[in-house]
């Protein structure tokens, strides 16, 4: 990202106009000085002794052109080249005849035209530089010749002048080389400030599309500014800006105080009251004193346990694949062994029985292969946007068509335009799940009832499964979600593990509600306006 040629253009402009407007400036500052002394009528005259006419008009001339030369320099008309070249030759021929009227280079005058060709050297080439300094040495010269024809002049005045001439020749040369030095600098210092601007730029872009969020909190805990995704994850505004922390951030603000006791600790993780998120947040000082200015780093829990996900199923599905092969081989010919000892029909009934009992326990012991096997195997998650509320009523249709026209499921959708961004096969194995284990756990007069809508946040959306069941205790409800944790003889215990992984692949929770009647199981997707990598 780089400045506009146009705006760079005017600054290395504004770098040579800036020094001739105010060397015009000096000029009619002289020139006023001029005049001024030789309306005192001083008494002996300072300047101008020798041709007062001469002086007075030289004076007036000079401060009129010096005038003009302000005006043009301040419009910037005509160029500048130009406009450098015509006042420095009127800076020679106005202070050559001021010191030829006030007794030649005996009168101090000439040491003006020092100052003139420094300032025309600044600002012009080093070849005008030097042209100047040798029209200025002859124009001494010049005047030291027309001086020396009206009588006898001192040796002494010609080697002043020739002095002077070689003064002209190095104030030229050392005033050049030190203003290449100066523009070298300043365009140095100019590209650095080009550099640090757009590298400004890019960093405050690079923030502004983190999925983390940051948030810069100043030495009076006041919330100094933030990016996108903080303003997402902890639901501010633009008034937050600028406000006591204490106020606007209260957690974040016991947090801190957490921090400066074991600021060796990584991470903290709280859930935030206004977005209802599970939040990683940890801290970092921007200088040597943690009271100073903090870096807060405020990131979603789902996303960070999603990638330790992949890692994780990727390890699991090594290891699954391993022990299914070993364990399904004699697996299968216990099996096998026990249908054809059922089959011999010279077992007695007891032994039958255990017949049956080893193939139904070697078929629980497929299913449950068969679960992990598919949760390894599981296929990277693809969501997508779609309308909640008649997907909604499509699946529950579906299901009661498959489970039988008794099972009784009520609808209750709060927002009639709600969107879900989810993987729609995905969602389905997971609400099939829910609703199937809540009849199998809800008795026979058991009703179901799916919730839609809007989260506190305003944005995520939820869809909840409530049956009138009896609900479940306390320690139950504590391992729920855990693998091979099952409150029936003939489960595997994986079902509700496997919802909640699909639902973390999906950046969205499932999580267990208090409720008065039955259990209630909240799925809370993400944001249908936020994009989702999928994993």
């Amino acid at each position: 990202m780089e400045l506009p040629d146009a705006v760079v253009a005017d600054l290395k402009s504004e770098v040579d106009w800036a020094p001739l407007i105010y060397f015009c400036l000096y000029r009619a500052l002289i020139a006023l000085a001029f005049v001024t002394l030789n309306g005192l009528s001083l008494s002996p005259r300072v300047l101008g002794d020798v041709y007062p006419l001469l002086f007075e008009r030289t004076a007036l001339g000079y401060l009129t052109v010096a005038l003009v030369f302000a005006v043009t320099a301040g419009l910037r008309r005509p160029e500048i080249g130009s406009q450098i070249v015509l006042q420095s030759f009127t800076d020679i021929v106005a202070l050559t005849l001021l010191m030829h009227a006030s007794g030649g280079v005996n009168s101090g005058v000439g040491m003006l035209l020092v100052v003139a060709i420094a300032g025309a050297s600044v600002l012009s080439q080093r070849r005008i530089a030097i042209l100047f300094a040798a029209l200025a040495s002859l124009a001494v010269l010049a005047e030291q010749a027309v001086t020396s024809l009206g009588g006898f002049v001192p040796i002494s005045e010609y080697t002043q002048a020739g002095f002077l001439g070689l003064t002209f020749f190095a104030t030229a040369t050392l005033a050049h080389y030190a203003a290449s030095r100066v523009r070298a600098s300043e365009g140095l210092a100019e590209s650095r400030a080009v550099d640090i601007a757009n590298l400004a730029q890019l960093n405050e872009h690079i923030i502004e599309r983190m999925y983390s969020g940051i948030v810069v909190m100043d030495h009076e805990l006041r919330v100094h500014r933030f990016n996108a995704a903080a303003k997402e994850l902890l639901q501010l505004d633009d008034s937050s800006r600028q406000q006591p922390m204490e106020r606007v951030l209260p957690q974040l603000w016991k947090l801190r105080a957490q921090w400066l006791i074991e600021p060796d600790r990584p991470a903290y993780n709280v859930r935030s009251d206004s977005s209802e998120r599970d939040l990683s947040v940890s801290f970092s000082a921007l200088s040597a004193r943690r009271e100073g200015e903090v870096l807060v780093f405020i990131e979603d829990a789902v996303a960070i346990f999603q990638r330790a996900q992949e890692l994780k199923l990727a390890s699991l599905g090594r290891l699954t694949a391993s022990i299914a092969h070993e364990i399904r081989n004699p697996l299968s010919a216990i099996n096998h062994a026990s249908q054809l000892l059922a089959e011999g029909g010279e077992l007695a009934r007891a032994e039958t029985r255990l017949t049956e009992i080893i193939r139904t326990n070697a078929s629980r012991v497929d299913d449950i292969i068969e679960s992990v096997l598919q949760l390894s195997r599981r296929a990277p998650s693809q969501p997508s946007v779609f309308a909640g509320g008649p997907w909604i009523g499509q699946f529950i249709s579906e299901f009661c068509t498959e489970t039988g026209n008794n099972v009784e499921v009520k609808v209750e959708l709060s927002e009639p335009h709600l969107k879900l961004r989810f993987d729609v096969g995905q969602l389905r194995q997971v609400l099939w799940n829910l609703c199937e284990n809540s009849l199998r756990h809800g008795g026979d007069a058991v009703v179901l009832t799916v919730r839609a809508g809007l989260s506190a946040d305003g944005y995520r959306p939820f869809i909840e499964i409530q049956d009138t069941g009896p609900g479940l205790d306390e320690e139950a409800a504590s391992h729920i979600f855990e693998p091979f944790f099952t409150t029936r003889n003939d489960g595997t215990g994986l079902g509700l593990y496997i919802a909640r992984e699909l639902c973390e692949a999906n950046q969205s929770t499932l999580t267990l509600r208090e409720t008065l009647v039955g259990a209630a199981f909240r799925i809370t997707l993400s944001d249908p306006r936020r994009q989702i990598q999928a994993l």
